[in-house]
């Protein structure tokens, strides 16, 4: 794992600013620098490395083909790399490497197979620049589920790219403007979507594209799609739903060997290893795997809050006892939690606020202080629907379905006017079993969703902080994102698999895996995510509905196979989300470092962002009349990287 940036044009290839760029993501590679420079071409690379697999001088990077031709600077790990070696031997009579890097099998395979060819081979996460000298185009690439991140654009005369902002701030012509149509996006979704960055001019490369950029730093055409998730979610579902496939027990043999030479391929490594284990079924699932392959007891971690309502780190614990893991948990205070919060502007570098990233950031912190690499749980709700509004919201949409319009009208208007206060002091009247958590939160939720009458539009309500941001963004005019295209959503047979569908496309590479990634990295440690091998993936999608959603449960099949490793009543449990109780911490400990990014005067002054809606969410939240954390978290997010990366206040609102 590491981190590339590099530059090209503005002047002539400068190693000491490529260097500039590297040191601003020392953090994703530790353990090794390297810049290359064509001082003709204007072009430079530059790599900082985490040392993984081949830790000697020949896995040093950027690195040059034998022929000379290529130069390759890449972040990821390529886990099929001794089955490429193998067939690049057989094609080639032979092969002379000289070390066991699969950056050096990367690097012959786009070689012998070209671009497209090598990208049809890889099994793994990356992200990685490619210079052809002899045709002189620069390659961008990125892995198919988009573990690895990568942005690229122009910016003060000059074309950059990097692994995160970071590295393009720190090139002397920066001049990066920021995006408020973007930030309207990410006030939406707590995170800015693909293929926006928070700058203008600046893009982030979609999952499983590749982009050609030609001399002058100008690309040529579009990014190019080399692996279709919606090809692949149609032919699937369109086998699923044949009826011909195989039965529960066939396919729960099959995703058993599929999961087992996923996370085997994962557990390569010439540094320790080690698993973040929260007791849920995903985690677990990755553990057992791993556990079952393993001659010695694997590493696992886990973080524990004393708040109970926050805590599954006595679930983690049982699970370890059970599968003889080598265990390690950290209570955390809130105190050290929140002492995370001043340094998410630097760790995530554009806006983002899914809260998760504290203790994601704090188990990385543990499992760094015994291991290089950690496998992840992660992709197992988006694949085998495990999210509650998979059950919930369908449920609500298919109820939705029996109103008329007139009268979905009225209802959403009732409950827009039901007071907050006096439903909640109605409830606590009533028996503990009959109580609504959070009530006065949920019906104003309930009468947005109401105004929808396709699924569409009905999910991107379910998704959404603010429902109307380019009011609370001034000057902004929010884009057409994906959730709200109308040729997003592919031909899938019902609710459920279209809103799966559509959080692999956004939640999962933007959210889930962005938060892993920045976590993981600001610290040094590798993040692998076996779930989300393309194999898995694929299969997935070719397993019926009746199959992921099972008596009243989603996630059946994955559970199928769990129990073969972990005994059932070890696993029964209501999902809980990996959280932080920022709603309580907003009214009481953060309550001033909050008022302080929202007063007044700083808000005009900053010039984004509109202070009255946001004065009176604040308002409400701190006298309990509403709970407006979810927004407000956003807000503050924003106001601290604006803070954070010292940008002045703009001149206009354009």
């Amino acid at each position: 794992m590491c981190g590339i940036t590099g530059y090209w044009g503005g002047s002539r290839s400068d190693a000491a600013v490529a260097q500039q760029m590297a040191a601003a993501i020392q953090t994703r590679g530790p353990d090794d620098a390297g810049v290359w420079c064509d001082s003709h071409a204007g072009l430079a690379l530059a790599h900082q490395r985490l040392a993984v697999l081949d830790l000697s001088p020949a896995g040093h990077q950027p690195m040059v083909s034998p022929c000379g031709r290529y130069v390759l600077c890449y972040n990821g790990e390529i886990y099929n790399h001794l089955d490429l070696r193998q067939e690049l031997a057989a094609a080639n009579g032979g092969f002379a490497w000289r070390g066991h890097s699969d950056t050096e099998t990367l690097l012959a395979a786009l070689r012998h197979w070209g671009l497209e060819g090598a990208l049809a081979r890889l099994n793994g996460m990356f992200a990685f620049a490619l210079w052809d000298s002899r045709e002189r185009l620069l390659y961008l690439s990125r892995d198919r589920m988009g573990e690895k991140p990568l942005y690229y654009g122009r910016s003060g005369g000059a074309f950059v790219f990097g692994s995160t902002l970071n590295a393009l701030r720190a090139h002397p012509l920066w001049a990066g403007r920021i995006d408020r149509n973007a930030l309207a996006l990410y006030l939406r979704y707590n995170y800015v979507p693909t293929p926006w960055s928070i700058y203008r001019g600046i893009a982030k490369l979609p999952p499983a594209h590749y982009v050609v950029i030609r001399e002058g730093g100008r690309a040529i055409g579009a990014p190019q799609c080399y692996w279709g998730l919606a090809a692949v979610a149609e032919a699937g579902a369109a086998e699923a739903g044949a009826g011909a496939g195989a039965g529960a027990a066939e396919l729960s043999d099959e995703l058993d060997v599929l999961l087992t030479d996923a996370v085997q391929r994962r557990m390569a490594s010439d540094v320790p290893l080690g698993a973040f284990l929260s007791g849920g079924y995903d985690s677990t699932m990755v553990t057992a795997l791993m556990q079952a392959q393993s001659q010695r007891p694997v590493r696992t971690f886990s973080i524990g809050f004393h708040e109970a309502a926050y805590d599954e780190s006595r679930h983690a614990k049982k699970v370890a006892a059970h599968l003889g893991t080598e265990h390690t948990e950290l209570y955390v205070s809130p105190e050290q939690a929140m002492a995370v919060v001043p340094k998410l502007p630097l760790i995530y570098d554009e806006p983002f606020a899914d809260s998760s990233q504290i203790p994601t950031f704090l188990v990385s912190q543990l499992a760094r202080r015994h291991v290089t690499v950690a496998l992840s749980g992660d992709g197992g709700d988006e694949l085998f629907c495990g999210y509650n509004r998979y059950v919930l919201g369908y449920q609500v949409w298919r109820f939705l379905q029996l109103l008329p319009n007139p009268l979905r009208r009225v209802i959403a208007a009732t409950l827009r006017r039901a007071p907050g206060h006096g439903l909640d002091s109605l409830q606590r009247r009533l028996p503990p079993r009959l109580r609504v958590p959070q009530l006065a939160d949920r019906l104003p939720k309930l009468a947005d969703v109401l105004a929808h009458r396709d699924g569409q539009s009905f999910y991107r309500s379910l998704v959404s902080h603010a429902k109307q941001p380019d009011r609370i963004v001034i000057g902004a005019r929010e884009p057409e994102s994906a959730l709200a295209s109308a040729g997003s959503f592919p031909r899938l047979p019902g609710p459920r698999e279209r809103m799966m569908f559509m959080d692999l496309m956004t939640y999962l590479p933007d959210d889930i895996l962005t938060k892993v990634d920045r976590a993981s990295m600001a610290v040094g440690l590798e993040a692998r995510v076996p779930l989300l091998d393309h194999r898995v993936v694929e299969f997935a999608w070719r397993v019926p509905i009746r199959y992921k959603f099972r008596e009243g449960q989603g996630k059946w099949l994955l559970r199928q196979v769990l129990d073969r490793y972990v005994p059932r009543p070890l696993m029964n449990r209501p999902k809980t989300g990996f959280a932080v109780p920022i709603e309580h911490w907003l009214r009481g400990p953060l309550r001033d470092w909050a008022e302080d990014l929202l007063n007044d005067t700083r808000l005009l002054n900053d010039g984004f962002l509109d202070p009255r809606p946001i004065r009176e969410m604040w308002r409400e939240h701190q006298s309990g009349a509403r709970s407006w954390h979810f927004h407000l978290w956003d807000v503050l997010m924003f106001q601290a990287w604006l803070r954070e990366t010292g940008h002045p206040a703009p001149i206009n609102t354009q």
